[in-house]
C-alpha cells in the first residue's frame, strides 16, 4: 500500500491519485489540471506592477482574473512544497549536479548549470503557451479527454524526447 516515507510510489497509485484529482478541477474550476498558465498568471501579475496597460492585452488579461488561473499557480506550488515534503519524509537525496548531466554537458558546477537550465526551461514554457498547454495538461487532462491534439502533442513530446536522449547519449 502507499506508505509517504517510501523512495518512490508505485506508478499506478500516483497515476490514479492523479487522474481522481482532475474530477474535482472540473466540478469545481471548470478547467484541466495543467501547470504552463501559472507561469503566465504570475507573469502578467509582475508586469502589472511596472505597467498598468498590461490588462490591455488580451492574452495577458484573460489570466489577471479568476480562480482558475490562481488554482494552476496554487497546483504549481503545491508541486514544490509535495516534492520537498516528500524528500524530507522520505531521506531521499540527490546531487545538485546529476552524472549524466556533467558526462552529457561537461559541466559538474552549478554556475554553469544553471543558466541552461533556465532557458531551456524557458523554452520548453515557450512552446507550452504555443501548444496551447503543458505536458501535464496534454498529457493528463487532453488525453482523459481523448482529446486529438492532445494525443498529437503527448506523440511529438515523446518524439522529441526520444530525440533528445539519443544526442545525449551520442555526447
Amino acid at each position: 500500500m502507499l506508505n509517504l516515507t517510501d523512495k518512490a510510489w508505485s506508478p499506478y497509485v500516483a497515476g490514479v491519485i492523479i487522474g481522481l484529482l482532475q474530477i474535482p478541477t472540473f466540478l469545481l474550476m471548470s478547467t484541466a489540471l495543467g501547470a504552463s498558465s501559472s507561469f503566465v498568471t504570475v507573469g502578467a501579475h509582475i508586469a502589472s506592477l511596472f505597467d498598468s496597460q498590461v490588462s490591455d492585452v488580451s492574452y495577458l488579461a484573460k489570466h489577471l482574473w479568476g480562480a482558475k488561473n490562481w488554482w494552476q499557480v496554487a497546483v504549481v506550488g503545491g508541486i514544490a512544497v509535495g516534492a520537498f515534503l516528500s524528500m524530507r519524509l522520505s531521506g531521499a537525496r540527490r546531487q545538485t549536479i546529476s552524472p549524466v548531466w556533467a558526462r552529457a554537458t561537461g559541466t559538474s558546477t552549478l554556475s554553469a548549470r544553471a543558466p541552461v537550465a533556465f532557458l531551456a526551461g524557458f523554452i520548453m514554457l515557450f512552446g507550452a503557451r504555443i501548444a496551447g498547454g503543458c505536458t501535464s495538461g496534454h498529457g493528463i487532462s487532453g488525453m482523459a479527454q481523448l482529446s486529438v491534439g492532445s494525443t498529437l502533442a503527448v506523440a511529438a513530446m515523446f518524439a522529441g524526447g526520444i530525440l533528445t536522449a539519443a544526442l545525449f547519449r551520442r555526447a
